[in-house]
C-alpha cells in the first residue's frame, strides 16, 4: 500500500510539472515568420 500511495505521489508531482499558457514558438517575436498555426487539412 506504501509503494501504491508514493508511486501515485510521485506521478501527480511530475504531472504538475510543465509549461502553462499558450503555445509559443520558440526564438524572439522578430524572427518569428509564421506566427499563426497552419490550418488543418
Amino acid at each position: 500500500m506504501r509503494v501504491l500511495v508514493l508511486s501515485v505521489m510521485i506521478a501527480v508531482s511530475l504531472a504538475s510539472c510543465g509549461k502553462y499558457g499558450p503555445p509559443s514558438p520558440p526564438g524572439p517575436a522578430a524572427d518569428v515568420h509564421y506566427p499563426r498555426t497552419y490550418p488543418a487539412p
